[in-house]
C-alpha cells in the first residue's frame, strides 16, 4: 500500500475568483444595529500576512442559522454588489487580506446559535504555508457559560474575544503561531 499524497501549501492563487467585491460586506453601510470587525493576520514571526484569505460565518441576531439565500446579490460576471433582497441575511462572508494584513467585515451582531453558548462569528483561516486552512471564532464578549471559552485558560481565552474600539467597532488580530497563537478548533 502507498502512502497518501501529501497536501498541498495553499496558494498562491486567491487572487482569482475566490475573493469578490465587497465579500466583507454581510450587510449594507447605514443596516440598522451593523457592526465593523477587523484585524491583522499575522505569520508566526510577528508580521502581518498580505495574502490570506478568510470566510465568515454566523448566526443572524436571532441566533439563527438558516442564511436567507439571496440577501446580497452578486454581478455573476465581475463579483460586485448588484441589489438586495432586502430580507435576508445570509450570514457569510468573504475577504482577503490587503498588503499590510489587514481584513474587514461589517455584519450584524449574532445571537446565540444554542442555548447555554455565547455569540460567535466562525473564521476559516487560508493561508500560505498551511497544508490545512484553520478554524477559530470570534467572541465579542466574554462571560461564564459558553462551553468552550469555560475550557480555556485566561491568556488562551483571550485570543477568541475581540476587544470592543469606539462605534460599533470590534479588533480581532489572528496569530497563526508564537507567543499569542490563536486558539484554533479541529474538525474530524
Amino acid at each position: 500500500m502507498r502512502p497518501p499524497t501529501p497536501s498541498q501549501t495553499v496558494g498562491p492563487f486567491f487572487g482569482y475568483a475566490l475573493p469578490f467585491a465587497e465579500g466583507g460586506e454581510l450587510v449594507p453601510s447605514g443596516h440598522p444595529g451593523a457592526i465593523t470587525v477587523h484585524g491583522v493576520v499575522y505569520d508566526g514571526a510577528g508580521q502581518p500576512i498580505p495574502d490570506a484569505l478568510l470566510e465568515f460565518w454566523q448566526a443572524d441576531s436571532a441566533g439563527g442559522l438558516d442564511g436567507g439565500p439571496g440577501s446580497m446579490r452578486r454581478d455573476p460576471v465581475t463579483g460586485t454588489f448588484a441589489g438586495r433582497s432586502g430580507v435576508g441575511f445570509t450570514g457569510f462572508g468573504r475577504v482577503a487580506t490587503d498588503a499590510d494584513g489587514h481584513w474587514t467585515i461589517r455584519t450584524l451582531t449574532p445571537g446565540p446559535a444554542a442555548p447555554g453558548t455565547l455569540p460567535y462569528i466562525s473564521v476559516c483561516v487560508f493561508a500560505r504555508g498551511l497544508l490545512h486552512h484553520l478554524y477559530t471564532r470570534v467572541y465579542l464578549e466574554d462571560a461564564a457559560g459558553d462551553p468552550l471559552l469555560d475550557s480555556l485558560d485566561a491568556d488562551r481565552r483571550a485570543t477568541l474575544v475581540a476587544r470592543p474600539e469606539p462605534h460599533a467597532t470590534y479588533r480581532f488580530d489572528i496569530h497563526l503561531q508564537g507567543s499569542e497563537e490563536t486558539v484554533f478548533l479541529e474538525f474530524g
